[in-house]
């Protein structure tokens, strides 16, 4: 059974759904925005076929979210890397975040967003960007482990794989 596309449709949500409405586009776009760049490094994070995420980085790189760059020539070996539009999903992201936080965990959080100067833990919302007031500020905030985060999610934060937002 083939995919509808969205392409043609003025929806932006549709229009959006396009490029990243797959699971695996919008988790490796996750591991992205946590540092990852090689084919290798998304594999073993998210434990994904290596067919599949050939077919999913291919789709990101041609909808314009993340760039392809080679980093060694013989053998020839590529990273991946957000563009601009790539970027501007962030948002989505941490809404995702703070969505699934709300309803889908039980008990407690494995991933908090967390403020550095306040050191405490930031709950995002949307807000208007013409006045600049907005949680998603450069610097500000920073995605660290949970309550309920398990070991391995613990040292993959504690070796710096959290990035500041």
């Amino acid at each position: 059974m083939e995919r509808k596309s969205f392409e043609g449709m003025q929806c932006p949500i549709a229009r959006s759904l396009e490029r990243v409405g797959e699971w695996w586009s919008i988790l490796i776009l996750r591991d992205a925005f946590y540092g990852i760049t090689r084919f290798d490094e998304f594999q073993k994070s998210l434990g994904i076929a290596p067919n599949m995420l050939t077919r999913r980085l291919k789709g990101l790189v041609e909808s314009g979210l993340m760039e392809r760059r080679e980093y060694n020539a013989r053998p020839p070996r590529y990273e991946y890397v957000l563009t601009k539009t790539g970027q501007d999903f962030r948002p989505v992201l941490l809404s995702l975040l703070a969505w699934g936080n709300k309803h889908f965990a039980e008990g407690a959080a494995s991933v908090l967003i967390k403020n550095i100067k306040t050191n405490k833990i930031a709950v995002p919302v949307l807000t208007d960007q013409v006045s600049g007031e907005e949680i998603i500020a450069s610097g500000k905030f920073k995605i660290v482990a949970g309550p309920a985060a398990d070991d391995k999610l613990r040292q993959r934060f504690a070796s710096g794989y959290e990035g500041t937002l």
